[in-house]
């Protein structure tokens, strides 16, 4: 159980005390279980979704205390790669060593605080949509979706950094194993009809342009893209999940 308790911790702030260092191996067995743990975060945001809806509390509200706490179930680690990746890219106009160095730097300039102004302003309205459709059960599926998109570009692209997060487990990734499991996940999202097909296909779309932004500029991944992927996947897919949701209501 050691790579579950691995993934629990990197990926939430939940008191998780490990009991030795982890090998690279067992870290990467970890990424078999970020479905999991996005699964679980989603339990809690549809549990509480319920509760405030049970509640009467006003959907603005509502949806400010259900992104405030899927931020910092996370820790905003997501969040800050987001940021660094935002920051990198426009700062190293084009230029890979020079992407690579802003990334490393702690400090967040304007692009980077404009990516999270936006990103959190399109949850929290694709929020408000979810709530006042009565629709909360998605918020089961999106965080998995998110994580997917850590396992997909771990599959698909090179680490370029020599001493980075994911260097010591790229070579013990369970690679059958994590595209049956990205596979399944996938699938689940026919549970929810042609919306949640549609989703599918538009979580797969941005995940797939991502790879392609990242091994064009990069030749491949860094701890702070896949960080930025995990949040633009879940945005995008909780961004289409409102406007379907709204369309059909209409229609």
């Amino acid at each position: 159980m050691m790579p579950f308790w691995i993934a629990l911790q990197f990926l939430t702030i939940l008191p998780v005390q490990l009991k030795a260092m982890p090998s690279p191996q067992q870290s990467a067995y970890s990424l078999l279980f970020y479905p999991v743990i996005g699964l679980l975060i989603g339990a809690l945001l549809f549990v509480l979704a319920w509760g405030v809806s049970a509640t009467h509390l006003a959907l603005l509200l509502s949806s400010s205390l259900i992104l405030t706490v899927w931020v910092v179930i996370t820790g905003g680690l997501h969040l800050d790669g987001l940021a660094d990746t935002a920051d990198a890219w426009i700062g190293g106009y084009g230029d890979r060593e020079r992407t690579l160095a802003i990334m490393k730097d702690p400090q967040c300039g304007p692009i980077g605080v404009l990516s999270l102004i936006l990103s959190l302003l399109l949850k929290f309205s694709s929020l408000y949509v979810i709530l006042e459709l009565q629709q909360i059960y998605w918020l089961l599926i999106i965080p998995v979706l998110g994580r997917l998109s850590a396992l997909f570009l771990f599959l698909t692209c090179d680490y370029v950094r020599k001493r980075g997060l994911g260097t010591s487990f790229v070579q013990d990734l369970p690679r059958k194993w994590l595209w049956l499991i990205f596979g399944i996940c996938l699938l689940g999202c026919l549970n929810f009809g042609v919306l949640g097909l549609c989703v599918a296909v538009i979580f797969c779309s941005c995940l797939c342009y991502l790879r392609h932004l990242f091994v064009q500029r990069l030749g491949g991944i860094t701890g702070d893209t896949v960080g930025a992927s995990i949040e633009i996947s879940e945005c995008i897919s909780l961004l289409s999940v409102a406007i379907l949701l709204s369309a059909h209501s209409i229609g």
